[in-house]
């Protein structure tokens, strides 16, 4: 990637399909180029290819976040452009539904873990520093509405969005003086892989209405260019748990509400 460009430039990872395939568009339609992670250099090729007939330059590099080595070699790969991040989108999550007593691997749940929760850290620790040195710089964490609840049949899961929030609100407190801004996208249900990918294809939550990865991207990327603290995007009903009752209910009625949607079989017709 050449470094004679006035674009800014702006990390997204998890960046070859869903929210953040959307982000990406986003971005570069507002006059961003584009460093690209994720797992899979099919999907990353097709994002680079279709972003940037908008103008943008684009540089993909494919790693895996699960492992700390992943981490790393991302960041130097960034470093190496001789670019600074204007922005760092966090994006790369994955899901993962059933029972947590005889339904879900422990290997699985790990791997979650160092993914959703511990590259977020890791990939903060390298990249802020460099934005508080400049007093200048952009954060998006993309968490989720399950991050604001207990989840039962997804335990692990919404318990790694609700570390990210609270690590995010954290560290935004911290450098609140810095010219530094971080924003958390907390998105409902979106109609993407992720329930496949979580093996949950048979509850409510899998077969019901779901929002455009679309819709969430564009109030996601709103939400990030005005400075927001955060965004729950997405459905109404999503904006109304979100928002009004999951900020008001006690966690045991919060818990028993989506055990209702995530059980394994709730959304089979009987």
């Amino acid at each position: 990637m050449t470094t004679n460009t006035d674009r800014p430039l702006a990390l997204i990872t998890g960046a070859s399909s869903g929210i953040g395939y959307e982000l990406a568009r986003q971005f570069a339609a507002d006059g961003y180029d584009l460093f690209l992670t994720a797992t899979q250099q099919a999907g990353l090729e097709r994002t680079a290819s279709e972003v940037s007939a908008s103008g943008a330059r684009v540089e993909i590099f494919t790693a895996d976040l699960t492992e700390y080595d992943g981490v790393e070699r991302l960041y130097q790969a960034v470093r190496a452009t001789g670019r600074p991040l204007a922005a760092a989108v966090l994006n790369a999550g994955v899901g993962l539904g059933g029972y947590f007593v005889g339904g879900t691997e422990l290997a699985d749940e790990l791997k979650m873990i160092q993914l959703n929760a511990v590259s977020q850290v890791h990939l903060t620790k390298l990249i802020v520093p460099d934005m508080v040195a400049r007093r200048a710089g952009k954060l998006l964490y993309t968490a989720s509405i399950s991050g604001t609840m207990p989840t039962p049949y997804e335990a692990v899961y919404g318990a790694t969005k609700a570390f990210l929030i609270s690590f995010a609100e954290a560290v935004k407190s911290e450098i609140k003086d810095s010219g530094v801004e971080i924003t958390l996208l907390l998105p409902g249900q979106v109609d993407t892989n992720f329930w496949p990918r979580s093996g949950m294809v048979d509850n409510k939550l899998a077969v019901g209405e779901k929002a455009s990865p679309v819709k969430v991207a564009e109030e996601g990327y709103q939400a990030f260019k005005k400075g927001e603290d955060r965004v729950v995007a997405g459905m109404v009903s999503s904006k109304i748990i979100g928002n009004v009752v999951n900020n008001l209910a006690p966690d045991t009625v919060k818990a028993d509400l989506h055990a209702k949607d995530a059980k394994p079989g709730s959304g089979l017709k009987h």
